[in-house]
């Protein structure tokens, strides 16, 4: 089929590209295209509030570096004022095409901390993230949408409440993931009938310098699956480990595991007896292909 729209675009701030807002190309995109497109970002502050709507299907947003290009919004729960559910709209970034891509990007939600503030909110399938920082304080990430893949890769996520959570299936590889406070890692909310919820493979979860009493994750929905292996585990993370979010019936139906780990926050003896310890058999089977049902990311 012959190709009648455009496939590359840049933006920049000081007019020398196609556009100067992240969200002008977007919306200047074909929608369901038959080839991937792509929008490079030069280096810049855009503040801005971006969505990638489920029509933006194969679109790669790249930024020039990874510290230079910088999309921030400072939307919170109580400035939304929609009621219970405002968490959803505080996103900085949210991501509702399939197939989409990002790298060398900063995506931060400003607001600092008070309350919820999502960065990034992502609510499609096989998504990838790549050499990127998402930044903010009470749940930074978002990953939804039942049975939907999101990849990450060699980036940094911070946060400070729950800052990674959702009902997606999320494999995060070679990143760092830094709490802000003494409070909760993850808070997953994976289906009952989903096999991998997140899963955390070679790396390094870290601390700010007051920062003395973390755990790994809660269970946001009773079967929320959080898996941590091969990775670093920092003198924050309380022996204990994991939380029942004050409910004991949640123990018998969430799925916290570890393999591999290694550091001062890794050690087993002290954990809560029903999280679980996988045998090298067990841990063998969170492979790429099996947690992503057959998807590769196409940057690999």
């Amino acid at each position: 089929m012959a190709q009648d729209y455009i496939t590359e675009m840049t933006v920049a701030l000081d007019g020398s590209g196609d556009f100067t807002s992240i969200q002008a190309a977007i919306n200047a995109s074909k929608c369901y295209p038959y080839e991937r497109i792509t929008i490079r970002v030069k280096d810049g502050v855009y503040k801005e509030k971006v969505d990638v709507y489920s029509w933006n299907t194969q679109l790669s947003l790249i930024g020039e570096s990874r510290e230079g290009t910088i999309i921030t919004f400072d939307d919170h729960f109580d400035r939304i004022d929609k009621g219970r559910n405002s968490t959803f709209h505080t996103y900085t970034m949210r991501v509702g095409g399939n197939d989409f891509h990002a790298e060398n990007l900063t995506i931060i939600n400003s607001a600092g901390p008070v309350g919820q503030a999502v960065a990034l909110h992502i609510e499609a399938d096989r998504v990838s993230i790549v050499n990127s920082n998402i930044k903010g304080h009470q749940d930074t990430l978002y990953v939804a949408g039942e049975g939907f893949r999101s990849y990450f890769k060699d980036s940094y996520i911070e946060g400070s409440i729950d800052f990674i959570f959702g009902q997606g299936t999320a494999l995060f590889e070679d990143c760092e993931i830094k709490s802000l406070s003494d409070s909760y890692i993850t808070a997953a909310s994976t289906p009952a009938d989903t096999r991998f919820g997140l899963v955390f493979n070679r790396c390094k979860f870290t601390a700010a310098e007051d920062v003395a009493a973390v755990y790994l994750g809660r269970p946001w929905r009773q079967h929320a699956s959080t898996v941590i292996m091969n990775s670093s585990l920092g003198a924050h993370i309380l022996p204990r480990g994991w939380h029942n979010w004050d409910r004991k019936a949640n123990e018998a139906t969430a799925f916290y595991a570890e393999f591999g780990n290694q550091g001062p926050g890794a050690g087993r003896s002290q954990r809560v007896a029903w999280a679980r310890q996988l045998s090298a058999d067990s841990a063998a089977q969170y492979t790429l292909e099996n947690i992503f049902r057959g998807w590769q990311p196409d940057q690999l």
